[in-house]
């Protein structure tokens, strides 16, 4: 198989400066949540991304609305850089009217099919099938969408993920397969389920390329997402893109990770993808001590919103729970 061809995509100074903001806004968000978690605000489980906001700013940046992603229970800012506003999110998380399944359950499974958001499932993999099903649907529609698909490294042991892939590769269909590989499936390290070092060796058996990067790196997920839908809109097919990551927390904030090295947590935290963005774009002299004000002030400002507007929102009325139902 050919190796992946490599290109360069450029981007502006306001371009980085909007990558910054987003993984700027995903961690303070999370940071709320997990906050909020302690006080007994939230009426959802909290999965946080902290630790791996490059993977979805890198993956989201510049997809079109028409592309459709199947996000996994720590990507809620997949939804964010999709459309999905603050107070909506707030709103979900605290089981509000006002969130977007006014009250039913958590951010994990919902979906906005407006924004091209499938609502993700508790077992963790079988979103993939159904990412499939909708690059089919762009394949024999004839239009150049694509899907960006999310699961875990642990997700990928499971059958759905084998048929999701070798059926994508089979057909060619216009899918990023996304591996999140943030070293743990829960409390399961990653050397006690694989005999293989990256997850991306799998893609050779389907037919499809395949590579590991450094999932800390917004630039390196960017430039190989951007390279990989090119590909995909020109019909050459999915991609698996492995990016190596790390959860600053437990698998949920009830989950104190005593599985875990404070060694090993400490290293992971030292390559913290916000702070090499920041040093990075600090010295190209992009990013100064004013901007970095003026955008922790405007993400304060739109999250002490979202609360306040979540707060006060009503609860959703016992008589609706029969409503929006589907035979």
């Amino acid at each position: 198989m050919p190796p992946i061809k490599r290109t360069k995509f450029k981007l502006s100074h306001e371009q980085l400066l909007e990558m910054y903001y987003w993984l700027k806004f995903m961690r303070a968000f999370d940071e709320r949540l997990s906050a909020m978690v302690k006080q007994g605000k939230v009426r959802s489980g909290v999965y946080t991304g902290i630790g791996q906001e490059a993977i979805i700013v890198g993956t989201c940046f510049g997809l079109r609305k028409e592309d459709w992603i199947c996000p996994l229970h720590r990507d809620m800012g997949a939804f964010f850089m999709k459309g999905v506003s603050a107070r909506e999110m707030m709103g979900q998380m605290l089981a509000k009217s006002t969130g977007m399944s006014k009250g039913r359950d958590s951010a994990l499974h919902s979906g906005v099919n407006e924004l091209g958001i499938f609502g993700n499932t508790s077992m963790l993999g079988a979103n993939l099938p159904v990412a499939v099903g909708l690059g089919l649907t762009f394949k024999m529609e004839q239009v150049d969408n694509l899907v960006v698909a999310y699961f875990g490294e642990g997700a990928s042991n499971t059958g759905d993920c084998h048929e999701a892939m070798n059926m994508a590769g089979v057909n060619k269909l216009p899918i990023l397969f996304i591996c999140e590989n943030n070293q743990y499936a829960y409390s399961v390290p990653s050397e006690k389920s694989f005999a293989i070092d990256d997850v991306a060796d799998r893609a050779e058996g389907y037919g499809f390329d395949g590579v590991a990067i450094n999932g800390n790196d917004v630039l390196a997920v960017y430039q190989t997402v951007q390279g990989a839908m090119q590909r995909a809109r020109s019909g050459e097919g999915p991609t698996l893109i492995e990016c190596k990551t790390y959860r600053w927390h437990g698998h949920s904030e009830h989950d104190k990770a005593f599985y875990r090295t404070q060694e090993e947590v400490a290293m992971w935290k030292s390559r913290d993808p916000i702070t090499t963005f920041h040093t990075y774009l600090a010295g190209l002299n992009i990013l100064s001590d004013e901007h970095v004000a003026e955008i922790e002030g405007r993400i304060k400002t739109i999250i002490d919103d979202a609360v306040e507007f979540a707060m006060d929102s009503p609860d959703p009325d016992p008589e609706d729970a029969i409503t929006d139902l589907y035979a």
